[in-house]
């Protein structure tokens, strides 16, 4: 496995602090957001690193174990298992051995249990952990915006998952226990789910926040009024300014996306105008907008 510094993917060093680790991942997250970089590969990558850097730094638990064992600390209870089965003294013609005094590493000791040596017989009976699984989801927009259930097959196995509102497009959540099957009875590996959300043909989604258009009458634009609105929690009255200009926009508070796993909490969606202009007018019409244009 190729070595990833979390640390280095989000700017940051070995000292920082919870709040200094959210702070660099939403100024990341947002320059190489999916919705703001399409058909950028690279972006998508940097932006999957920086979700997974994110995941493990701002777990204390997880961020122990990357700090002590790198690239292997998924498999630290491995490690530490292992090592105390080898540190168990063997006599070999009265002389004790004991794998803790010939000062391998990590790597070279778990090496070590595979190969031939007096270590073949008892490799055997280790037990390691199955591989990781990689899979994608499609969400639509609508799908993605309220937490439901689905039902997954991942080699021939069923898995029903609880998707939570506000997940984000291109983001990566761990199924514990769901991958490969474990060598000797061993765990079984993680399945690890990338959300893949389609485009919604009435609302761009940028983070938490929603942007929609909305047509108005010209007498509507002109003299104010009332327009309803669609959203994707249903329909609102929304109430329009006297004179709103074309291109104009309004912001609704918290009528945007649900904030991933925080009930209750959601962006801003923001309305732009399209001012139309009446078409097919009478002679009496046209007439009035003549006077109008006089005064």
């Amino acid at each position: 496995m190729t070595f990833i510094d979390y640390y280095k993917i989000l700017g940051i060093d070995k000292k920082a602090t919870i709040s200094d680790i959210k702070k660099a991942y939403r100024k990341l997250a947002r320059k190489y957001h999916p919705d703001l970089n399409p058909n950028d590969a690279d972006a998508k990558k940097n932006f999957q690193q920086i979700n997974e850097a994110n995941e493990v730094l701002s777990d204390p638990e997880k961020r122990k174990k990357y700090d002590k064992y790198g690239k292997d600390w998924e498999h630290a209870e491995q490690f530490e298992n292992a090592k105390q089965h080898q540190e168990q003294s063997s006599d070999f013609g009265g002389y004790k051995y004991s794998r803790a005094q010939s000062g391998t590493d990590f790597s070279d000791f778990f090496e070590s249990m595979f190969g031939g040596s007096a270590n073949a017989g008892r490799s055997r009976q280790v037990k390691f952990r199955g591989e990781d699984y990689n899979a994608q989801l499609q969400l639509n927009l609508t799908d993605a915006y309220r937490t439901h259930t689905q039902t997954l097959t991942v080699n021939g196995r069923n898995i029903r998952i609880t998707i939570p509102a506000g997940i984000e497009n291109g983001q990566t959540i761990k199924i514990a226990g769901h991958g490969g099957p474990g060598i000797n009875g061993g765990p079984n590996g993680d399945l690890y789910l990338t959300f893949s959300i389609a485009d919604h043909p009435g609302f761009k989604r940028l983070g938490n926040d929603l942007y929609t258009q909305a047509d108005l009458e010209l007498y509507t634009a002109v003299l104010g009024g009332e327009i309803t609105l669609k959203t994707l929690n249903g329909k609102v009255r929304l109430k329009v300014k006297p004179e709103t200009q074309n291109g104009g926009r309004v912001k609704l508070k918290g009528k945007g996306f649900p904030v991933y796993k925080k009930d209750g909490q959601f962006g801003d969606l923001y309305i732009t105008y399209t001012v139309k202009i009446p078409t097919s007018l009478t002679e009496k019409q046209k007439e009035l907008f003549i006077e109008l244009s006089k005064l």
